[in-house]
């Protein structure tokens, strides 16, 4: 379940804003508002309209997918220790009280999910059903389903629930991995409890990192959107101007307006998949800790006495620590080697390596071309399945 927005930890972690009464948690998750590095201006105006003349393009879309978006409530019951009433000894004796005693409360939250199977599969965000006790899925037709969690999967905020019905509508699935800035977005949920609320806008970036937007615990990489997106829309549909949905309505940016974030569903896809398969997802692992090589970047660690090796190169992802016992110890990657490529592609950015680590499976072997001390050398790297205490941000 959503936890109550934290500004000590909201650099690092995904949050929600806390809305309305009686401990009442409604999901989308909210970004501190500076988390946003400087990135560069992003388009503005659409395409063009699908066939130059269809004005009612978004109902249409809307028409297609709408049934098929679903409210969650998801409730779940949290123990507190309640400490002794009673200074006195002797009323604390009296009274029963010297003992902390437990008491309950319950949580509620609202979010959103779109059905992709007409068995019952619903997709939608991790934090909108964690920890839940008990998951009820809404229809738009007024019908109301309990909703087992198959599987949620915290590193890219995916969950799949099932309820048992049959001949349900579903979502067309689009494709994410060509989208551009300046396409049309459409985004459907429930918005603080206000159901099947329609919103549109733009595709404003694609592959904003989880360094980015100030989430390093997520792996994902994001789509921007200026489509209005509230607590409540987490889980729900982001669709393109034909009424496929191209990704999974997530986050938002605190204090901020037209800085929504989507998962893509290509990646949403990848990890219902393997949580539909077997509850879980592995996701693969090297154990490195790295950065993009910049000119300031080699001029501290060249002129820091702290740092047991120098840079000559300007380009490639900079291994700064290796795991002990990591797939990459184990390879023979060391602090101070520079990523240039991978299985024959050019690396400039961190971002790539982690994209190329997600894509494939454990078992699989990257070759990874490195520079050390200015010799060219190549590396194989088997990567391992994430241990689950970094899974879980630990």
């Amino acid at each position: 379940m959503p936890a109550k927005f934290s500004a000590q930890k909201s650099a690092t972690y995904l949050s929600l804003l806390l809305v309305g009464s009686l401990g009442t948690l409604i999901g989308t998750q909210v970004l501190p508002s500076n988390s946003l590095l400087p990135q560069p201006s992003v388009a503005q105006l659409p395409k063009t309209l699908p066939g130059q003349t269809d004005t009612n393009f978004i109902a249409r879309a809307v028409e297609k997918v709408g049934p098929a978006v679903v409210r969650i409530d998801s409730s779940r019951t949290v123990q507190r220790r309640r400490s002794a009433l009673f200074k006195d000894p002797f009323l604390r004796e009296f009274f029963g009280r010297d003992v902390p005693q437990p008491r309950s409360r319950v949580e509620r939250g609202t979010g959103s999910g779109f059905i992709i199977s007409n068995d019952g599969l619903v997709l939608t965000n991790a934090h909108v059903v964690n920890g839940a006790d008990k998951v009820t899925v809404v229809l738009k037709d007024g019908r109301s389903f309990e909703g087992t969690v198959m599987g949620e999967d915290s590193l890219t905020d995916v969950a799949v629930i099932k309820i048992e019905a049959q001949d349900l509508p579903t979502a067309n699935i689009g494709k994410s991995d060509d989208l551009q800035p300046g396409e049309w977005a459409i985004a459907i949920g429930n918005p603080l409890g206000l159901d099947n609320t329609v919103t549109a806008g733009i595709i404003s970036a694609t592959g904003r990192t989880s360094n980015d937007v100030g989430v390093p615990d997520k792996r994902v990489g994001f789509i921007q959107t200026d489509a209005a997106i509230n607590p409540g829309n987490s889980g729900g549909p982001l669709l393109n101007q034909s009424g496929e949905v191209i990704g999974m309505n997530t986050a938002i940016i605190g204090g901020a307006q037209g800085l929504g974030f989507a998962i893509p569903i290509k990646t949403a896809q990848r990890i219902a998949d393997q949580l539909i398969a077997k509850g879980k997802v592995d996701h693969p692992f090297l154990g490195i800790r790295m950065a993009g090589l910049t000119p300031e970047l080699k001029e501290r660690i060249n002129n820091s006495p702290d740092v047991e090796f120098q840079i000559n190169e300007d380009k490639g992802v900079l291994i700064f620590e290796v795991v002990p016992d990591s797939p990459a110890a184990k390879a023979g990657l060391q602090p101070g080697d520079i990523i240039q490529d991978i299985d024959g592609q050019a690396i400039a950015k961190a971002s790539q390596v982690q994209q190329k680590v997600d894509a494939t499976s454990l078992g699989n072997t990257l070759k990874l071309g490195i520079k050390r001390r200015g010799q060219q050398e190549t590396i194989a790297v088997k990567p391992g399945p994430l241990p689950s205490q970094l899974s879980q941000g630990k």
